[in-house]
């Protein structure tokens, strides 16, 4: 008979009730324990199981005018701004990394190589891999509209846009067509972008705005005198539209427990306007919430006085959070109008990117392929 992994438990109990719901960086440190547990907690099915179980928690960024800081805000957590705010990577200012997107744990910066090539890196901050993409080669003939699985394949890819028909910069162009509009690539592939043509008029323009994941669907707030959703199939990688609610001021997208959600707010901050789609096929809106913002408290209370607040709003454990952000504050309202919290990170120029972060201690094969891979290593610093 093989030891129990827990003496007094089931084996079924410690695994699937247990250990599965720990946090990646308690679960690392966890298989230190014996080889029983450090093999049950690197499978892939537990894995999986272990990532279905983490929360999507909002990413925030801090710049101190070096280095830039990737943050995760976990509503859940103790109300220190340390425990609330989790660090998640801090970049290396010499490579110039930008954040652009986001998939089941797995982030995508653009950046800037020793040779000041333009290109892409992703990495994983549980597990602190990260790598520079093959493709595209010349990165800054391509904008970043969205990261997603597609699942025919189990590849993740990201979804391109060309934005100019310029050769490129470093190197040979490897489509000699140069046709702007949409393209994707997969992560660690060894062939270019493939063109999938799509909306290529307002395809730059989406890449201003940061897609909802839902259905297997990105989606896209409407784009200037536009008054519809712009949808990618992840699956079928094709474009349509779907009708969004009829608002006078501008719309923003997001996802709330696996639904679509859209807020809009007036120019003066002060009311917030938060439509559910209830019915994804039928395309039926339900306006859920209209929040009078507590902005006049926050500029009096914490003597903010100057400087935009920047909105963007969140889902949280089936509930609705508004995060505001501005200079070093980050402002926490419930869909009550109520100031929840308030956090103050000294020296750090916030701003919420509207991307969340999914953990995952799941293995992807094509980090070790990739060029300049490393672990340990820059991004992190």
């Amino acid at each position: 008979m093989a030891e129990a992994l827990l003496p007094g438990l089931p084996d079924e109990i410690v695994v699937w009730e247990v250990l599965v719901r720990l946090p990646p960086k308690s679960l690392l440190r966890c298989r230190a324990v014996c080889r029983a547990w450090r093999r049950t907690t690197s499978a892939r099915a537990f894995l999986l199981a272990h990532h279905g179980r983490q929360p999507s928690l909002p990413v925030v960024c801090g710049f101190d005018g070096y280095n830039q800081s990737i943050l995760a805000f976990d509503h859940r957590a103790a109300a220190a701004a340390d425990a609330r705010l989790r660090p998640v990577a801090r970049l290396d200012s010499e490579k110039f990394f930008c954040l652009q997107a986001s998939c089941d744990g797995l982030l995508v910066f653009s950046a800037t190589t020793a040779a000041w090539r333009p290109c892409l890196a992703v990495c994983n901050p549980a597990t602190r891999q990260s790598a520079l993409l093959r493709h595209p080669r010349d990165a800054s003939l391509f904008g970043v509209l969205g990261m997603y699985l597609h699942r025919p394949s189990g590849e993740y890819r990201l979804l391109l846009h060309r934005t100019s028909s310029r050769p490129a910069i470093l190197g040979h162009d490897p489509l000699p067509e140069r046709r702007t509009g949409c393209y994707v690539s997969a992560l660690g592939s060894d062939q270019p972008p493939r063109y999938i043509g799509g909306p290529a008029a307002a395809a730059s323009a989406l890449g201003f705005y940061t897609p909802a994941l839902v259905r297997d669907c990105l989606h896209w707030s409407p784009v200037g005198s536009c008054k519809l959703v712009t949808v990618f199939d992840t699956a079928a990688e094709s474009f349509r539209h779907m009708c969004a609610p009829i608002a006078p001021t501008k719309l923003s997208i997001f996802e709330l427990d696996g639904k679509l959600g859209i807020y809009s707010n007036n120019n003066a901050m002060k009311v917030v306007d938060i439509w559910v789609l209830l019915n994804y096929e039928g395309e039926v809106w339900e306006h859920k919430y209209r929040v009078e913002l507590p902005a006049a408290e926050i500029r009096g209370r914490f003597g903010v006085r100057g400087g935009r607040l920047d909105l963007s709003v969140v889902s949280a454990g089936g509930a609705v959070l508004l995060l505001l952000v501005c200079g070093q504050w980050l402002f926490c309202v419930g869909a009550d109008g109520v100031l929840v919290d308030s956090f103050r990170l000294d020296g750090q120029k916030l701003y919420a990117c509207g991307l969340g972060l999914k953990q995952t201690l799941v293995h992807h094969a094509f980090f070790t392929a990739l060029e300049d891979y490393t672990v340990n290593a820059s991004p992190f610093i």
